[in-house]
């Protein structure tokens, strides 16, 4: 089952080959961008209408707590 907030992030967040975490990043921000509305509703919205998966939801979760990780060792990140 497709899943169109995690394929415009690039189906997986694997994706740290060919460009690195800058590219990542940059990929991110122009993703960030172009999204309109609250990210939290959006994924609840898509779990609960059953375009994404438990599994799914949860794999996002843990991905986006290490995206927040590796952002927050960026100067400037966070208002730091």
């Amino acid at each position: 089952m497709s899943n169109p907030l995690f394929s415009a992030l690039g189906g997986n967040m694997g994706g740290m080959t060919g460009g690195g975490p800058f590219r990542m990043i940059q990929q991110f921000i122009q993703f960030a961008n172009g999204f309109k509305g609250n990210p939290q509703e959006e994924v609840q919205r898509l779990l609960n209408s059953g375009q994404m998966t438990q599994e799914q939801y949860n794999a996002l979760q843990g991905q986006a707590t290490q995206f927040q990780q590796l952002i927050g060792r960026f100067p400037g990140a966070n208002g730091k």
